[in-house]
């Protein structure tokens, strides 16, 4: 068994997801369960999900993680936002591993030496590694992985800072070039719309959610743009697109959307959440 000295320790257990790691293993379980999947057909190329606490959020995410439930991938690549104010556009864990309730999952360091070779050749941008950053979006992912994967494997953790398309289709493309060939799962993590009324909020959801399910990064900036539709982690959310078509993902299923007010009950201002699922068909 390898030893991991150096460990991103969880500043979000117990506050955004449950902290006891019995009771956070048969809460996450719970939500696969309950997840009612629609009929789809080819290989998982990637999932996307939401990154609310679980409270709010896990109910959806459990549809994105339902779909990989039992796969057994070397390496899943997580893409999510950064919502704290470094002044990077991409940035990592300078850690070697991720610490939660159910256990520590390696940073594949080797990944990410590759990623940023071709994010320096393609955009002239590095990947900056910092350490204990407080960023939830990564990391309240990472349960889900542990239950719902089967056996050992390495995180790719990227998280976005930038929301511009190029910085997107260059981490896409990159991101596809260090996974190409490899036993490897996409993750996107983002939410949608943000404090909205109940109405106002499945309106923007739906055009956010018709430009994914229509496989369209494109799109789903000038959704953003226009006002149309919203997702906090469009930069994420866009570059896993791009590296899907990639890796030759043609089709995207819309898997659940819901809302914080279908928990709470407040339906005066809420937050979209959505999980999709991308495969590869043909």
């Amino acid at each position: 068994m390898n030893i991991v000295s150096d460990i991103r320790p969880s500043p979000i257990a117990g506050t955004w997801y449950e902290g006891h790691p019995k009771t956070l293993a048969e809460e996450i379980d719970r939500y696969l369960d309950q997840a009612k999947l629609p009929e789809f057909s080819g290989t998982v190329i990637a999932v996307i999900a939401p990154h609310a606490g679980h409270r709010y959020s896990g109910a959806v995410a459990g549809y994105a993680f339902a779909a990989v439930r039992g796969r057994s991938p070397g390496l899943v690549a997580v893409i999510s936002a950064m919502h704290h104010p470094y002044h990077q556009a991409l940035l990592t864990t300078s850690h070697d591993a991720y610490a939660t309730p159910l256990g520590n999952i390696p940073v594949d360091k080797q990944a990410i030496a590759s990623l940023d070779a071709a994010l320096m050749t393609d955009l002239g941008i590095h990947l900056s590694p910092i350490a204990n950053d407080p960023e939830h979006s990564l990391e309240i992912e990472l349960p889900f992985l542990q239950r719902s994967l089967v056996g050992e494997f390495t995180l790719l953790p990227v998280m976005v800072r930038a929301q511009e398309p190029k910085v997107s289709k260059g981490l896409g493309k990159a991101l596809a070039s260090v996974l190409r060939g490899q036993d490897a799962l996409l993750v996107a993590s983002t939410d949608l719309s943000h404090f909205y009324t109940q109405a106002v909020a499945n309106a923007l959801d739906a055009e956010m959610l018709a430009q994914i399910e229509a496989f369209s990064p494109d799109g789903a900036f000038e959704a953003e743009k226009s006002g149309k539709g919203s997702a906090c982690g469009l930069g994420a959310l866009a570059a896993v697109l791009w590296a899907a078509q990639e890796l030759e993902a043609d089709t995207v299923k819309i898997l659940h959307h819901a809302t914080s007010g279908d928990v709470t009950g407040d339906f005066s201002s809420v937050v979209g959440y959505g999980a999709a699922v991308v495969l590869k068909t043909r």
